[in-house]
């Protein structure tokens, strides 16, 4: 059975980024097994948390970006390649500017930093993704992004330009030594012809022949002689690696990509988790005497709320102290829906964030200090409604608490319907005595 891994100590990167140009210094901090992983603005009020989750991909112009709430991390792919790549499992990357340094323009130097700090095993198991059929996706750009059932994990990538030049191939088992030392040296590569549009756009303003290849005509232009003969195979390798690892899990399986790009690979990742959530939703939970999990009786035991505003049916899963998955399953019975609206019966956005504070409520609840208290919502920020919610449907309501006091709670909380999320937020309430 696998191990979790995270690093044995702090590792520290400083250098300029690609694309702001700025200076930055980059800390991978060790991490809690379940943590996976999750970059911090340490340059921003409140130091927010981004989580490196497909779901928060906003956009993938020669990068790809995060965006929650109103932190954004840009060009996460090459520290997240090599995290994913060395098999760490649970890191925390702190930075002080919105992008990480980019080095050589390789993941070399992440892969450095984080052999010289040590990766040590956690107690508790792996929770990979292994498909149980082909997922496959198209784009209109012509490429191609496959994956299929496998034993280990391996990439077979086909890197062409538009007009067909340096064309290339590669196949590889990825494994951590085979990472390091045959996909993480290989840089980024950009065409002479659009190097001019890209600044125009306010990108690549720290770009040089020393972080980057420039393609011009058939010639390579860089500082140093390629390090690879099919060094843009393998950095399209790297790249797949990164972001596929904004699936939420380690990957076992056979990644097929023709023509690979941020946008079809963070494609491939969001069906990935989708397609890890649908198996979720469709396995039979265990029952066990020691299975931490509430019935309606047991909600009820502890919220003090009652019909028509109780919006948790049952509690499926307890992760430790600080997080919960609630379900809440919506009919066409709902009170509500008489008037929200006539014949286009939707889930007011405001019921689903009082979902998200009563199973947080649960959480803070289950503390013995707080037994017999109510939860008062105080606060909400960062709330996004992405999708409605129809009669049918069926809320899994994830929650984690952010701080957790004797009287005081903070938690980001997120409603799921198959495995997408239609609305999520940061909620603040207090614990007081009835």
């Amino acid at each position: 059975m696998e191990k979790q891994r995270t690093l044995a100590r702090p590792a520290t990167l400083t250098g300029g980024a690609l694309h702001n140009g700025g200076s930055v210094t980059l800390t991978i901090h060790p991490a809690p097994t379940g943590h996976g992983y999750k970059f911090r603005r340490t340059d921003l009020p409140d130091e927010p948390v981004v989580e490196a989750d497909v779901a928060h991909v906003k956009t993938v112009e020669r990068a790809t970006t995060l965006v929650q709430g109103n932190a954004k991390i840009q060009t996460v792919e090459h520290v997240l390649s090599a995290l994913s790549g060395l098999g760490v499992d649970n890191a925390l990357v702190e930075m002080d500017a919105n992008e990480p340094p980019i080095g050589d323009g390789s993941a070399a130097p992440y892969v450095k930093i984080i052999q010289e700090a040590g990766i040590v095993e956690q107690e508790e198991a792996r929770a990979l993704f292994q498909p149980d059929q082909p997922i496959h996706i198209e784009t209109s750009g012509g490429s191609i992004m496959s994956v299929f059932p496998h034993n280990g994990f391996k990439i077979s990538c086909t890197q062409a330009n538009h007009d067909g030049r340096f064309t290339q191939y590669l196949s590889l088992e990825i494994t951590p030594e085979i990472y390091a030392s045959e996909i993480a040296p290989a840089r980024t590569f950009v065409h002479y012809e659009d190097v001019k549009d890209l600044m125009e756009k306010g990108l690549i303003k720290g770009g040089s022949l020393e972080n980057a290849l420039v393609i011009r005509g058939d010639s390579v232009l860089s500082k140093e002689p390629l390090r690879f003969s099919d060094e843009f195979v393998r950095h399209k390798i790297l790249d797949i690696i990164g972001d596929l690892a904004l699936a939420g899990r380690p990957l076992r399986g056979h990644v097929v990509a023709v023509k690979p790009g941020h946008g079809p690979n963070t494609e491939l990742a969001r069906s990935i988790a989708k397609r890890h959530s649908d198996l979720l939703a469709m396995a039979p939970k265990p029952v066990t005497s020691s299975a931490p999990v509430l019935d309606i009786n047991g909600v009820m035991a502890v919220l003090p709320h009652r019909y028509p505003f109780l919006m948790v049916d049952r509690i499926v899963e307890f992760d430790g102290d600080l997080k919960a998955v609630g379900v809440k399953s919506v009919t066409i019975n709902e009170p509500y829906f008489q008037g929200h609206f006539p014949g286009h019966p939707v889930m007011p956005g405001v019921l689903q964030v009082e979902a998200m504070a009563q199973v947080a409520s649960v959480v803070m609840m289950r503390k013995t200090e707080n037994s017999g208290k109510i939860g008062y919502f105080m606060s909400a920020d960062e709330v996004k409604f992405r999708k409605p919610v129809f009669p049918g449907d069926t809320l899994f309501i994830h929650v984690e608490m952010l701080k957790a006091r004797r009287n005081l709670g903070k938690a980001t909380c997120k409603c799921l319907v198959n495995g997408e999320v239609v609305s999520e937020g940061i909620l603040l309430f207090g614990i007081v005595d009835k």
